[in-house]
C-alpha cells in the first residue's frame, strides 16, 4: 500500500527538480535527438498503435512516436511537471500528441487502453518502481510493450552526475529484469 503523503512528497520533489530545469532542458541535452529517434524506431511500433510517452518531459520523443504510429495512431505524453509540459508546448510538440499533466503512479487511462509505453529516463525517478511499473502495465493491452530508455548509458549517466556506477543501480540488467518480471513485464531486450 502506498502512503498518499509520501507519494505527494515524491511528486513535489520531482516537480521542483524538473520544474526549475524545464526552460533549458532541450538546449542542455540537444545532442540526444538521434538517440530518441533510434530508440523509437527499434521499439517496433506500428501505424495505428496507441502509445504513451510516460514522463515525457519536454516531449522530445513525441515527433518520433508520431512518425512511428502515423496519423491513425494515438500519441499521449504524460508528465507530472507543468513546466516541462509548457516547454513541450512552446517547442510545438503538442502538435504530435496530446499532453497530460499526470502522475505515472495514477494514470487517467482505462485498463488496456494502450499498445505501448515509451519511458525515457523515468525508472530512476519512480518513487515505488514496482508499483509504478505495474500501473504502466495496467494501461497496456496484453502483449503490449514497454521501452525503458535513456539516451546515454549507465556509466556515462553516473559520470554526468559525478558518482560511481554501483551494483544496486536499478537500471542494471540484473536488477531491472526481476523488477520488470514482478511488475507484469518481460525483459526481452537490453542494451546499455
Amino acid at each position: 500500500m502506498t502512503d498518499d503523503r509520501s507519494t505527494h512528497k515524491d511528486v513535489a520533489h520531482v516537480q521542483e527538480f524538473f520544474g526549475t530545469r524545464a526552460d533549458g532542458w532541450d538546449a542542455k541535452f540537444s545532442e540526444d535527438g538521434p538517440a530518441f529517434a533510434r530508440a523509437v524506431a527499434d521499439f517496433g511500433l506500428r501505424p495505428g498503435d496507441r502509445v504513451l510517452d510516460a514522463g515525457c518531459g519536454t516531449g522530445r520523443a513525441l515527433p518520433a512516436l508520431r512518425a512511428a504510429v502515423g496519423p491513425s495512431g494515438t500519441v499521449l505524453g504524460a508528465d507530472v511537471t507543468p513546466q516541462m509540459l509548457a516547454a513541450a508546448q512552446r517547442a510545438g510538440r503538442d502538435a504530435e500528441g496530446a499532453l497530460l499533466l499526470a502522475d505515472v503512479a495514477r494514470l487517467p487511462l482505462r485498463d488496456a487502453a494502450l499498445d505501448a509505453v515509451f519511458a525515457s529516463g523515468l525508472v530512476a525517478h519512480l518513487p515505488d518502481p514496482a508499483a509504478n511499473l505495474r500501473e504502466l502495465a495496467r494501461v497496456v493491452r496484453p502483449g503490449g510493450g514497454l521501452a525503458l530508455f535513456h539516451p546515454i548509458g549507465r556509466a556515462a549517466l553516473a559520470a554526468r552526475h559525478g558518482r560511481a556506477l554501483t551494483p544496486d543501480d536499478l537500471r542494471a540488467e540484473r536488477n531491472l529484469g526481476p523488477l520488470l518480471a514482478g511488475s507484469g513485464w518481460e525483459l526481452v531486450s537490453y542494451a546499455d
